[in-house]
Formats: structure tokens, C-alpha cells, sequence
């Protein structure tokens, strides 16, 4: 068990009562899927559920969350010492730390202390466990672990039940994700501001870490999900590319895509940025993309589908002669690398997901050609009767000079 040291608590950002009800609604959701309980991993959902959070989640950790009875939070001892710091409503007795001895062995694992003291605290009687196997930090060598360890237990995939109770959120989680988007805002105009012919992309790269970081006037910066993508040139044409040293050319296409995060929530947000004269092609696609955008969140409300926003931005774009075969977005909130997205609801044609109040969406128009592309988005929140959008950046695409010079 782990021992509690006395110290500064960093503390959660909620109250005990939002985390009792948050554990209240995954356990009826668990009750409708038949489950008795769930070994959650993902840094998110522990984070969504206790509090917990720390740079520990490469290394076997899980919440046991028992249909009746107490949760325990078990992890690498270590890091198990310091929980209470940022777990601050998870009792100390229920969390519990394996020895620094099981590490990184050939012949042994923590999954096998962590099985073990399942067995002494809960029993081994029969019972229905779900999983979490999209989970990037539950490796396949604790699933064998557990599997081997508790032979009585039924293993089952949870299909990322705690993420379907996450899919709308609390009016604390909107206050933070607020917050997030006015960091993304200065985190993208920095990033714009630092698009200068000449540069080398690593100091783009670094005025935006920057500004992530440095938050702004009364709320402190997070570090993202996802480290600053960044297209330039013809690689427009891909997503997900990271910085080069190379210097920024003059007359060339760069696209961004960032986030702004606070207390670990996340506003996503794309532009894309031209240093020079950009061609009609490009200047078509950028005005189709960000029409088509338009229309996507002017079709946002409760009651439609999620469906219904994708072909609302498909109709735009197909008038104009252009087709993605992409989605258009995903439900974002609590983000740990290496992604800030849900892995629930997707924008995206025949996905039958009914929109309701306070869902948060990025909904990331990318359109990527053959030797150049155009990205916009934007992290939005589901209203009353429409959409919040976090940040606040032109959405069309930004021009920059084509002279000047590193800074």
C-alpha cells in the first residue's frame, strides 16, 4: 500500500460530489452492459474518475471499479506514494503501489502483484470485468498478465464504456475548456506570427510550445496531447507531420494544427497560413473548405445527428467539386498523449450519434490534395440552440509576407 507523505496537494480541479457522480453514471452504465466491474487504464478516464494525474501512465496502472463496494487505484509504487497529491477525494487507504522490483523483468510483471491484490481485496469469485483495449497504455503483456492471474474472471472488452459517460460534459469541465480555447487562440497566433520566410520550422515549433505552456493572463498553459503539427510546401498534402529544421521557404503553404489545454482538457484548433501570393487553386479550396465549414457548424444543435453536420459540410464542398473521405471530427475533452480525441462519436456520414447540450466536438475540416492542402478547425461546444466555438482566429486562409528572415 502506498505510503501518503505529507506535503502541498496539487489537488483536483473538481469536487468530490462531481467525481461521485461520474463514478454513479459509469456504474450504471456498467449495470446495463452486464458488467460487475471495469479495470480502466487510459490516463484520461483515471483522470476523469479520481483526479489522478501524473507522467506515470507508461507504466501498468488501473482503477478497479467494482459494481458495489470501494474502487482501488493501483499502480507502480513510486508513483502510488504521491497519488493523493492530485487524487485529493480518493481515499488513501484505496490506492495501493506494486514494488519498483516488478519493473521492466523478463519472468515477471506488474500485472501479476496487481491480479494478486485484486484476489486478497475483492475475492476470487466469478465475475464479468471489462477492459479497456483501445486503451494505448494497456499493453498486450498486462492483459495476458491479469488473464492468467484471475482465471475466474470473464475478460471483456468495454468498448470504451467511460468514454461514452464522458461525451457531455459538466458545466466545470466547459469552464476549463473555455480556458483551453483561449491558450489555443494564443498558441495559434503565435504560431502564425512566427511564419517568417527564412525561419527554421523548429522555431516556429517553439514560440508555439511557448505559448502553450505560458497559458495565458489568469490561467496557466498544459502540455497537449499532441505535439504542434506542422505541413509545409507540398507536404500540405499529409496530416500529422511534426517540424524539420529546415528554414521556412518564401512563396510556400504551411499548415498548423495545435491545441490549447488546461488542467488536462483540450481545445484542438487548424489554420493554414500561405507566405507569399497562394495560387486560385489554393485560394479555391480554402474558400470551399471554410464555406464548407460554415455550414457544418451553422447545422450544430441538439437533436441532430452527428450525420447530419458531416453531410452539411459535404454538400459545400461537393458543389464545389471536391470530395474527403475522412471524417469530420470527434469528441474531444480530457486529453493524455498520444491523442487528445475520445474515441467515441465521429463526424462523419451514417454515424447515427444524436447531438445533445454540452457534447464538445473538433470539427477539423482538412482538405489534403496532391501537393498542397488546406486545414481549418475548430473545438466547439453543443448549445441550447446552436454552438460555442473556443477559440478566436480567422478561419480562412491567413497570408503572410513573402520576405523577411529569421528573427
Amino acid at each position: 500500500m502506498s505510503q501518503q507523505h505529507v506535503g502541498p496537494s496539487i489537488g483536483a480541479p473538481f469536487s468530490e460530489t462531481e467525481f461521485i457522480a461520474r463514478r454513479d453514471s459509469v456504474r450504471q452504465r456498467m449495470r446495463a452492459g452486464g458488467f460487475d466491474a471495469l479495470l480502466v487504464a487510459d490516463p484520461a478516464n483515471l483522470y476523469y474518475l479520481t483526479g489522478y494525474n501524473a507522467w506515470s501512465f507508461y507504466m501498468p496502472q488501473v482503477l478497479f471499479l467494482p459494481l458495489d463496494g470501494e474502487p482501488l487505484l493501483i499502480m507502480r509504487e513510486m508513483d502510488a506514494n504521491g497519488a493523493h497529491r492530485t487524487a485529493t477525494t480518493f481515499p488513501p487507504e484505496q490506492i495501493l503501489g506494486y514494488p519498483e522490483s516488478l519493473i521492466h523483468q523478463p519472468d515477471r510483471h506488474p500485472g501479476d502483484w496487481i491480479a494478486q491484490a485484486l484476489l486478497d481485496r475483492v475475492g476470487a469469485e466469478p465475475r464479468r470485468v471489462g477492459y479497456e483495449g483501445e486503451a494505448h497504455f494497456f499493453t498486450v503483456r498486462t492483459f495476458l498478465s491479469l488473464q492468467a492471474h484471475l482465471p475466474g474472471w470473464q475478460l471483456d472488452d468495454s468498448q470504451d464504456l467511460v468514454g461514452w459517460v464522458r461525451l457531455v460534459k459538466s458545466p466545470a469541465e466547459i469552464e476549463l475548456m473555455r480556458i483551453a480555447g483561449r491558450v489555443a487562440t494564443s498558441a495559434m497566433t503565435a504560431g502564425l506570427e512566427a511564419l517568417v520566410p527564412g525561419r527554421p520550422q523548429n522555431e516556429v515549433a517553439a514560440a508555439i510550445q511557448a505559448a502553450q505552456a505560458q497559458g495565458i493572463e489568469d490561467a496557466a498553459g498544459d502540455y497537449p496531447a499532441i505535439v504542434p503539427l506542422m505541413m509545409v510546401g507540398a507536404a500540405a498534402d499529409t496530416p500529422h507531420l511534426t517540424w524539420s529544421h529546415d528554414p521556412l521557404p518564401a512563396e510556400t503553404g504551411v499548415a498548423l494544427e495545435m491545441t490549447g489545454a488546461h488542467r488536462r482538457y483540450h481545445a484542438p484548433i487548424a489554420r493554414t497560413a500561405y507566405l507569399g501570393t497562394p495560387s486560385a487553386e489554393l485560394r479555391r479550396l480554402a474558400d470551399a473548405t471554410t464555406d464548407g465549414l460554415e455550414a457544418a457548424l451553422a447545422a450544430v444543435r441538439p437533436g441532430v445527428t452527428a450525420h447530419d453536420v458531416s453531410e452539411a459540410f459535404t454538400k459545400v464542398i461537393s458543389a464545389a467539386g471536391y470530395e474527403k473521405a475522412s471524417r469530420l471530427g470527434y469528441s474531444i475533452g480530457i486529453g493524455y498523449p498520444p491523442d487528445w480525441g475520445e474515441r467515441t462519436v465521429s463526424l462523419r456520414r451514417n454515424d447515427p450519434t444524436v447531438l445533445v447540450e454540452n457534447m464538445t466536438f473538433h470539427v477539423i475540416a482538412g482538405m489534403w490534395m496532391q501537393g498542397y492542402g488546406f486545414e481549418t478547425s475548430e473545438a466547439i461546444r453543443v448549445t441550447a440552440d446552436g454552438v460555442e466555438i473556443f477559440a478566436d482566429v480567422p478561419r480562412n486562409l491567413v497570408l503572410r509576407p513573402s520576405a523577411g528572415g529569421a528573427a
